[in-house]
């Protein structure tokens, strides 16, 4: 088995830890399994032309990631659609695909389930053609994470704590933006503080990113939140911690194909895997149903 691994230098383990000793950990992990994998820490601005090259290189029966979901995001851009396996080594903070794949936290765990080469089809969702692995929003959690950038860039403050600072002063300047949700069976307008889609369905929970139970059912969810006020917002998020949410009263739920999302803005601000850009209106997200073959086990 000849494989290619491409580790993003600026991401979660790697960014906080030794580069040196966590890529030959992972040459050796390889290697004692039999497999060629040529191991190449790569600098967060050359990782999407990385992934790019390596979705068209020849003899390569896998090309790994190894970073956060941002970085799987970026190779699932690249490899969609051509049939070659993605493999996940979960090095950021959270690792959302990996845990809701069933791929192991655990490096040299992840790395035994990579050499059997046993891979799945999964879905990406896209907005705008850009491709998300996990979820996109608008709203509060862009908010949230162009906040936590400048702590972190700024401050040097730490991924969750400075998620933390940022969220509160989200809080703080809440607002609702005024949107229109176009989908097959679905004409809405709505004023949300936070528009959510995910890439499949998501559970629902106001403080945490719920997990998925399938990645294979060919399916948005969409949930925009009906919090009128701060006060009303933190009312649900307390029932959230309860279990005690209602989909009919705190949220405009919707499962589909594609959806549009208009705006009296000419663009927003949009979230895909926890990173932001600014979008022209409309957003168009849109299902892309078994694109990406993922090693991971048989779907539980």
């Amino acid at each position: 088995m000849r494989i290619r691994v491409i580790v993003n230098r600026g991401g979660g383990t790697l960014k906080a830890g030794d580069e040196e000793e966590t890529t030959a950990r992972i040459r050796a992990a390889f290697a004692a399994l039999g497999v060629d994998a040529d191991v190449r820490p790569t600098a967060s601005e050359a990782i999407a032309e990385a992934f790019a090259e390596a979705a068209a290189a020849t003899g390569l029966d896998a090309v790994v990631a190894g970073g956060g979901d941002g970085t799987i995001s970026c190779a699932a851009g690249q490899l969609a659609g051509t049939g070659r396996p993605l493999g996940v080594l979960p090095l950021g903070t959270l690792n959302h695909l990996a845990r809701d794949a069933g791929i192991p936290a655990d490096l040299d765990e992840a790395v035994a389930l990579i050499a059997k080469g046993e891979s799945r089809p999964i879905d990406l969702a896209e907005v705008n053609g850009r491709v998300f692995v996990n979820n996109s929003s608008v709203g509060l959690y862009p908010d949230m994470v162009r906040l936590r950038e400048v702590q972190q860039e700024k401050i040097g403050r730490g991924k969750r704590l400075a998620m933390l600072f940022a969220s509160l002063s989200s809080l703080r300047s809440f607002r609702r933006h005024r949107l229109w949700i176009s989908a097959p069976g679905l004409e809405a307008p709505i004023r949300t503080p936070l528009l959510f889609v995910g890439n499949n369905r998501y559970q629902v929970n106001m403080f945490a990113l719920g997990q998925r139970t399938r990645l294979d059912e060919g399916e948005l969810c969409l949930y925009a939140i009906r919090a009128r006020s701060r006060a009303h917002l933190f009312l649900a998020g307390i029932r959230g911690i309860f279990g005690r949410l209602d989909q009919q009263r705190d949220f405009l739920t919707a499962y589909v194909d594609e959806a549009e999302v208009s705006s009296d803005r000419l663009q927003l601000t949009v979230s895909a895997d926890g990173e932001t850009v600014r979008m022209e209106t409309p957003l168009r997200y849109r299902i892309r149903p078994g694109a990406l073959m993922l090693i991971a086990p048989a779907q539980r």
